[in-house]
This record gives structure tokens, sequence and C-alpha cells, in this order.
């Protein structure tokens, strides 16, 4: 069974996803789940389909709706757990991924246009109150004719970063977690993964520097949405690998499996982005409150 995920947390979930190399540790907190992945072995990596590494995700069913004040909390714990990930001085390179044509793909590209980018500020970084940061959004192959991965490359290797901050909206296997999961990992990311366009890899081992990804699920496969649904009609009796066998039949006759997203996609994605360009902001500027950075987006 091909469960189609970007989510480390929804892997475990599924027949093989635990055992030996891999630990889940799960707290609530202020009315949202915190969930840590770690895969630790190469062995477990394979049978888990994610790298090795560290999975954190932040889960709110009501994130969607939050006001502002709200986000800012949300934006204030990412930030706490990005600042774990990140090496504690250096510059660092904030890339956003997608393709800013696709509402449902431009998270990145939304993201890094509320950066706050102090690289060329030489009076204020390094030694004064911000740490050095630039940010870019290379498009994507079909419109640049360039893999994300070369450009980064040779932007890390012509800025030398002391990390990479890589932002991309992400593909979910249950719909409940399309705008309302956030996910941070230091394994890196492999650019469209979750939609089977498998992209050159963005990690660490080819970079050369610490890879932070970060990413929100905006789209799920509509056997996704069948499977659920026949979930639903089974009721109690569901077995969700029964399920999912069920959605993969009757959606065999397409060619290819259809993506979706929800219709209120523009404000989804203006919202969590306002939300984690603020929370990067706040990771890698700690001497800003986040009410001053907050200011400085809008």
């Amino acid at each position: 069974m091909n469960y189609r995920t970007d989510l480390a947390v929804e892997r475990t979930v599924c027949p093989g996803g635990l055992g030996d190399g891999v630990t889940v540790q799960r707290q609530q907190e202020a009315g949202a789940e915190i969930t840590w992945v770690r895969v630790q072995t190469e062995a477990a990596a394979q049978r888990l389909g994610k790298p090795v590494g560290t999975y954190w995700t932040l889960t709110h069913p009501e994130l969607p709706g939050f006001a502002p004040p709200e986000r800012m909390q949300v934006a204030r714990r990412i930030a706490q757990m990005l600042r774990l990930m990140l090496p504690p001085e250096g510059p660092v390179l904030v890339l956003g991924l997608g393709n800013r044509r696709m509402t449902a793909d431009a998270l990145g590209d939304r993201v890094v246009s509320g950066v706050l980018v102090t690289r060329h500020m030489q009076d204020y970084v390094d030694g004064g109150r911000l740490r050095s940061v630039c940010a870019l959004s290379p498009g994507v192959l079909g419109v640049t004719g360039m893999e994300s991965a070369e450009m980064a490359a040779g932007l890390v290797e012509r800025l030398h970063p002391a990390a990479l901050i890589v932002v991309d909206a992400l593909a979910a296997m249950e719909t409940s977690h399309i705008g309302t999961t956030v996910q941070l990992t230091d394994a890196g990311i492999y650019p469209g993964s979750g939609v089977g366009n498998h992209r050159t890899a963005i990690t660490r081992d080819t970079m050369g520097v610490p890879v932070i990804a970060v990413g929100v699920p905006m789209v799920v496969y509509a056997s996704t949405i069948v499977r659920d649904a026949l979930a639903g009609i089974l009721a109690a009796d569901a077995d969700p690998e029964e399920a999912h066998r069920l959605a993969g039949q009757l959606t065999r006759q397409a060619h290819t499996d259809l993506v979706v997203t929800p219709r209120n996609i523009d404000e989804l994605v203006a919202g969590l982005a306002d939300m984690l360009a603020l929370a990067i902001n706040a990771a890698l500027q700690p001497g800003c409150t986040l009410e001053e950075l907050s200011g400085y987006l809008h």
C-alpha cells in the first residue's frame, strides 16, 4: 500500500510505521497536540519512508480560524522549537519552495516575502542586535529550468550560511491535517515527494550545512477523501487498511490520482504564511519582541 504523505506523524500510524528505530512522543499543550517523531536508524527510515532525523509537529484543529493574537502564540511555540534546531550563531539562508502561480503551492514564496532580511544591514548584524539573514524563492523547475537544489547549493557555496531553512507546502494523508498542522524537521526536504514529483533532495548531505524544513499540508489525494468517506460509512466496523484498499479500487480507473485543496485556500495560505514568517523571524532574531517583528511584517 502506497501511503503518500509528507508528515512523519502520519507515517507512524501506517502498517510497519512503528518498531525498532522509531520513537513517538505526544503531549497536549493549550489545545494543540505536540508530537516528536524520531527516526534513528537507516532500517527504520526505509520502513517508514522518511529519512533519519527528528520530526516535530504542532496540530490544532482550530488553527485556520485563529485570530492574529492566537496565531502569534502559535508562532512563538514554533519559534522556540526552530531555535533549538538551528545553530546558535552564524548567517542563515531562508528558501521558499513552490510555484507562486499556484496558490496551494505558494506557501514558501509567501513566507519568504515576510522574512526579515538583514544581510545588507551591516551596522546591525553579527556584532549588533540582528542575525544576518537572506531569503529567496527559487521558483520551480518548469518555470526556471533549474532544480531548486541546484540553486540552493550554489547559494550555499557563495554565501556560506551556518544553516538553511526551507519552507514548502506539504501533502497529507488525513484531511484533518490540512492547514492545521505545522511540521519542522532537521532531516531536510525532498521537494514534491508527497505528490509523487520527486526532485533532488535538499539535506545536510547535499548542501553541506544543517537544513531545517518547515511546512504545512495544503493538499490531499482524492483517494484519501474516498477512504475517509468509506471509513465513515463503515463506522465502528471500519478497518483503515480495508478502506484504503477499497478507495484504491474506486480511483484506479483514473490514470493519475487527483490532488485536492480546500476552496478557501487563498485565505488559508495568506494567514499561515504570515504566522510562519513571524515564527522564523522570532527564531532568528531573539533580540526583538514578537510585537516588533509583527510590525515589520505589516
